[in-house]
């Protein structure tokens, strides 16, 4: 079983999108926010692996088809943006400061928590950009000297934990603007938080598409910047 799977040519791109269907059919069903078909489908995969055996490079060589459609998905986002221009239009001011005060929380969050804990350079800043979108955040660490396998997880755990508990974190604060609650799922979530704003609805997911987009290109210059602060 260990070697059929191995050799299988679509095993990963199989087992990635069964595993995130389960997923799905579970927060469906139970409608948990913990139950996020991202965090579910990954435990899946990993389960999978272990049972039988599978080492992860062949798993990867097979799954990566599924990662060429990560960056045209992303700027699929656009179109929900394209609906609702003219509201960004007439809150032009107020989502500029607050992408730009997430880009900066986020930066300036990584950088006091990696002095605290005496993080090495290489972790901070395989960390900076733990708040964008994979297919940007991979290239500013690699750029930056970073461990480009743990930006990635540090990415996706950042994208479900925002899923999680966006809806929970709205209530706390009480934040009710569609426009705020879009604008800091996207810019500190990324494509996951986008999903849950898109959930919430249709001005939520576009402010939430903006950000990602603006806040990824931000980071891009930002973690440059903060790079050389530690």
């Amino acid at each position: 079983m260990n070697e059929f799977l191995s050799n299988s040519v679509f095993f990963g791109a199989v087992l990635s999108l069964a595993a995130y269907e389960t997923g799905l059919l579970l927060k469906k069903k139970f409608k948990m926010a913990i139950l996020n078909p991202l965090l579910i489908g990954t435990i899946c995969v990993m389960a999978v692996l272990m049972i039988f055996k599978v080492d992860y490079k062949k798993y990867n060589e097979s799954a990566k088809y599924i990662s060429y459609l990560l960056t045209p998905a992303t700027v699929c986002l656009a179109v929900p943006l394209y609906e609702q221009m003219s509201l960004l239009k007439k809150n032009f001011r107020a989502v500029a400061v607050g992408i730009v005060s997430g880009v900066l929380a986020s930066l300036v969050s990584v950088l006091a928590l990696s002095r605290i804990f005496g993080l090495s350079h290489e972790l901070y800043v395989t960390l900076l950009p733990k708040s964008i979108t994979t297919a940007i955040g991979m290239g500013v660490s690699e750029e930056l000297g970073g461990i480009v396998t743990i930006t990635v997880a540090v990415i996706i755990i950042t994208g479900i934990l925002g899923n999680v508990i966006a809806e929970l974190v709205c209530k706390i604060f009480r934040i009710q603007n569609p426009i705020a609650k879009g604008l800091a799922l996207g810019t500190a979530s990324h494509a996951i938080g986008t999903a849950k704003a898109m959930e919430m609805g249709p001005v939520e997911g576009a402010m939430s598409s903006l950000a990602i987009a603006v806040a990824g290109l931000l980071t891009v210059i930002g973690a440059s910047v903060f790079a050389g602060f530690m």
